[in-house]
């Protein structure tokens, strides 16, 4: 990173520069919100406060966040509810399916906020929830985004076996900064990342994301492309940290787009096979991007 905030780490108090302004669609936003809460459903995109909600659901594009919409870990960072999570819901495997089937969805991500109260973590529900969409929608294709299920093997397994196309895990940040993701370590995300691979072969593509802003380096972020590329995932995300409030993680610095481009280009030249770096990517932002545009399908 260039800017003197950065060497500095002191607080980013300017306002948002322009490349950080996003136009909301409200209508669009309401008529998405209706349909989900016919169902009783979350998004990670409501829960998360997601810059592209207007965006997405205009264009009838959402994750769904299925297991509940409170978090079991209280990450410095998010802004998903921290708490006693609700008991699994086995309605929501319909309700999500109901949903997919009357906005005519091709590709849907499906994520859950963190449940270690749970034996498996929730990779049961996971399983359920996209075995569900592929056998009544069969022309969809899902893509997860799972918790670390604290590396269990057999929870990973499980979601190998689910039948979606990409599974996800985030890493979020460079090592030097993963105080902020409390009950978790970067050894473990990556642990995670390799399992899948290792158990799905080539059946099952693994993504990563990466926000920026927090103080991290561009050798630190290179070097987490180098570790991402050693257990085998080639898909990536890299967005502009946004603070949900004051409460939470400060923003260091608004990275330059750049910058983003930057990133994107070293990343490519190592080998991933497709990247969006943009100040508002997000690991679900524009997924059915990742399979149609990867390295040899263009």
């Amino acid at each position: 990173m260039t800017m003197a905030v950065n060497e500095t780490k002191k607080t980013v108090n300017f306002k948002k520069p322009e490349w950080l302004r996003k136009k909301l669609v409200p209508t669009a936003q309401k008529e998405m919100e209706n349909l989900l809460g016919e169902h009783g459903l979350h998004t990670i995109c409501q829960e998360a406060k997601c810059p592209n909600i207007s965006e997405c659901y205009s264009k009838r594009n959402a994750t769904f966040l299925i297991l509940g919409n409170i978090c079991t870990r209280r990450c410095t960072y998010c802004n998903v509810h921290t708490g006693k999570p609700t008991e699994v819901d086995l309605a929501e495997i319909d309700g999500v399916t109901t949903s997919v089937l009357k906005l005519g969805l091709r590709f849907v991500v499906i994520t859950s906020p963190a449940r270690d109260d749970l034996a498996d973590g929730g990779a049961e529900q996971f399983y359920r929830v996209t075995q569900n969409i592929l056998e009544k929608s069969p022309g969809t294709q899902v893509e997860i985004l799972i918790p670390d299920f604290k590396g269990k093997e057999e929870s990973l397994q499980r979601v190998v076996d689910s039948g979606a196309v990409i599974i996800g895990h985030n890493v979020e940040t460079v090592p030097s900064l993963y105080h902020i993701r409390r009950n978790s370590t970067y050894k473990r995300s990556l642990e995670v990342l390799r399992k899948l691979k290792e158990l799905g072969g080539d059946k099952v593509k693994t993504k990563s994301a990466l926000m920026v802003g927090l103080g991290e380096t561009e050798e630190e972020m290179v070097q987490v492309f180098k570790d991402l590329l050693e257990v085998g995932c080639k898909f990536l995300s890299i967005g502009q940290y946004l603070a949900p409030s004051g409460d939470y993680e400060k923003v260091k610095e608004f990275v330059k787009p750049e910058q983003f481009e930057r990133y994107k280009k070293i990343a490519l030249d190592m080998g991933f096979d497709f990247v969006h770096s943009t100040p508002y990517a997000r690991s679900s932002y524009m997924a059915h991007e990742y399979l149609a545009n990867q390295k040899g399908s263009l």
